[in-house]
């Protein structure tokens, strides 16, 4: 076998057979069908991109076709975030269709297969149907009206298009085998009478198809030769044929191909819920603002938040096509936006929880406009010009009155780098009468060539801007909200998955317009949110530098009787990150990218001090420094400047032989 068809997934190699088996690569058509009775979220990124990823391959035209059946559930608000959310994404589908331009051939076929006697209309209440039925154990039985004549049925199916019945009054059920094992052929509905306008069609029609009626048949009519769906229509499969097997024993001439159902898992994603109803309750009981709220998982909420199409099909890429049902972790999905916007972001500063800082030796009335580099990633990016004053604010958590030889931010008596500016030393505090500091006094040295192992983030006290900072959290505390027996997901609910601060910003961001994305220094990665003014701006939090929720262990279990062993002290991430790289260049090209996930998430775990080590690590182990390499990477990312021993680490994996290691060091060079 080879490279190329090992890396086939499973829906591929499907239409790899069929291409061998005669079907002309021009006949290959596919399709995306969202109901427009909701928002898109997450979960339809899967389809979406299987499907015009399949296009994109074979070449092959992609519809967006609206299966629009039920005017009680659908509008044409729905219908147009669809349509903005797939062409964000960057997907251009051949054809806007609607299952609602086949209401007429459908209706055609329908009085077809009564003429036929395989379909009639059935009279009782929903309960009697529901008892013939029966169970998966048990066969249905059939009802009294199951033998009706063709020209009463037919008679009664023109009374129900003409609106002469009320709702629920009669229903247009296909004659399969009411005895079938699989439920859904005992004799499925077919048309219902729904007295509601249509967002398309108006009042033309009273009398609307069922999902599985018309999903199959729009399918045929527009000849798709895949139709991809998910799991949960594997047992629909059955009644998909039977329905098509019908029908083109009508038209097919006109309509030759047959379309083949497949099915794939759909995606599922920790402390998400997915199902349209529950975000629909989100929105109703005003939990959130919106469909398009920064923590609803809808693609317009995170589109809001700051997400890139291009995260989004990293993510669906690295997730794959399965057969088998699994639950994603978010993380993924956030290590995803990280490692996109870590390219593109511009970096600037931003403080969130201002401390005052008095820099006692700046002479008064004075201030300076210093370069500050862009992105560090983007050599194209340029630089800005920061102002630097007497007074500036840095964050309350980078300042401790007392603190240990570990703590590596700014103390009394100790000494911090300023980003992009000078050092400074903490000579004194000033207090509130409640003992709160309130000011740091600081004297500043010019000598930045000194080595000193904090780098703070600050903002000019006399040029910041104020802006409103939206701290987002997920919406949910437990894993799977929707999984547990007895109690409704609302009970779940994140209280505090908004913050609203007011934060201060450094000037460069007086001008930011809606939609771009920022990396404010040390804190993660913001955009400007659509709520946001020229007078009042307005971020959200996309994602932080690393996963808070990582780092938050599970509770024990306080009943359990204490271990007369000591438990296995955690090995330090400096240590997983060597063990990891020991092997790094013997894994194939899909456990590297793993591998460097892995080691990128850990990274945030490991010190500069630690880190310096490994610069001096043996030539010929390449793994540990490419490790190594990745770690660097984060960490300067995360403010750490570069020195000596960085420039010297990174020019000699420049010139080594090892083309991965080249790589990476060419990507923080």
């Amino acid at each position: 076998m080879s490279e190329e068809t090992k890396s086939l997934n499973f829906i591929e190699h499907i239409i790899e057979e069929d291409l061998a088996n005669g079907l002309a690569k021009d006949k290959l058509r596919f399709r995306f069908p969202p109901e427009p009775n909701g928002y898109l979220h997450i979960g339809h990124t899967k389809a979406i991109g299987i499907s015009f990823g399949l296009g994109l391959k074979y070449n092959a035209p992609v519809n967006l076709r609206f299966d629009d059946t039920n005017p009680a559930k659908e509008e044409q608000e729905y219908v147009d975030a669809i349509k903005k959310d797939v062409a964000w994404l960057g997907y251009q589908w051949e054809n806007e269709l609607y299952s609602s331009d086949y209401f007429q051939q459908l209706y055609d076929w329908a009085v077809q297969l009564i003429k036929d006697g395989k379909a009639y209309v059935d009279s009782q209440s929903s309960e009697a149907m529901a008892e013939q039925k029966g169970t998966p154990t048990q066969p249905g039985v059939d009802g009294p009206y199951r033998n009706r004549s063709v020209e009463e049925n037919l008679d009664l199916f023109t009374r129900m298009k003409n609106g002469e019945f009320e709702e629920g009054e009669h229903i247009l059920r296909a004659k399969i085998n009411m005895q079938h094992t699989n439920m859904l052929m005992r004799d499925p509905i077919m048309y219902r009478v729904i007295k509601k306008d249509h967002h398309r069609t108006g009042s033309d029609w009273c009398i609307y198809p069922m999902y599985d009626w018309t999903h199959g048949e729009s399918d045929y009519i527009e000849q798709i030769s895949h139709s991809l769906c998910s799991l949960e229509f594997k047992p629909h499969r059955e009644l998909y044929d039977w329905f098509k097997d019908q029908v083109y024993d009508y038209s097919k001439t006109e309509y030759p191909m047959l379309p083949k159902q497949r099915e794939f898992a759909r995606l599922n994603l920790s402390y998400t819920i997915m199902s349209k109803r529950k975000l629909l309750k989100l929105v109703e009981d005003k939990v959130v603002s919106g469909w398009d709220d920064p923590r609803m998982p809808t693609i317009s909420g995170l589109r809001r938040r700051g997400y890139t199409p291009n995260s989004l099909r990293q993510f669906i890429d690295k997730v794959g096509v399965a057969k088998r049902e699994n639950v994603i972790d978010v993380a993924l999905l956030e290590f995803c936006i990280r490692e996109d916007l870590n390219k593109i972001a511009p970096r600037v500063m931003s403080v969130l929880n201002p401390l005052k800082v008095v820099i006692t030796n700046y002479p008064d009335g004075k201030e300076e406009w210093l370069d500050a580099e862009n992105n560090p990633e983007d050599e194209s990016a340029g630089s800005r010009k920061v102002p630097f004053s007497k007074e500036i604010y840095i964050e309350q958590t980078d300042f401790k009155e007392e603190a240990s030889s570990k703590y590596f931010r700014l103390k009394l008596g100790g000494e911090v780098r300023l980003k992009n500016a000078y050092i400074i030393k903490a000579e004194s505090v000033v207090k509130n009468a409640n003992g709160n500091i309130t000011e740091v006094h600081c004297t500043y040295d010019t000598d930045t060539s000194k080595k000193v192992k904090g780098t703070l983030h600050w903002v000019s006290i006399k040029h910041a801007i104020k802006a409103e900072v939206r701290e987002y959290d997920r919406l949910f505390m437990d894993e799977s909200p929707d999984s547990h027996d007895g109690k409704d997901f609302m009970e779940f609910l994140n209280p505090n998955s908004l913050k609203v601060i007011e934060a201060f910003v450094e000037p460069s961001l007086v001008d930011a317009k809606v939609g771009e994305q920022f990396q404010f220094q040390r804190l993660g990665y913001f955009n400007v949110d659509d709520d946001s003014k020229p007078s009042a701006l307005v971020f959200n939090k996309t994602v932080g530098l690393r996963d808070s929720w990582a780092k938050q262990a599970p509770k024990q279990n306080t009943d359990q009787k204490p271990q007369q062993n000591k438990p296995q002290q955690q090995r330090k991430a400096i240590n997983v990150v060597q063990q990891l790289g020991k092997k790094y260049t013997n894994y194939p090209p899909e456990k590297q990218e793993k591998v460097k996930a892995e080691i990128l998430e850990l990274a945030k775990d490991v010190s500069y001090d630690e880190l310096e080590p490994l610069f001096n690590t043996a030539v010929k182990k390449v793994g540990t420094r490419i490790a190594a390499m990745l770690v660097l990477q984060v960490k300067l990312n995360e403010g750490q400047e570069k020195n000596e021993a960085i420039n010297s680490f990174i020019e000699k994996a420049l010139n080594d032989k090892n083309e991965l290691l080249v790589t990476q060091a060419k990507e923080i060079g």
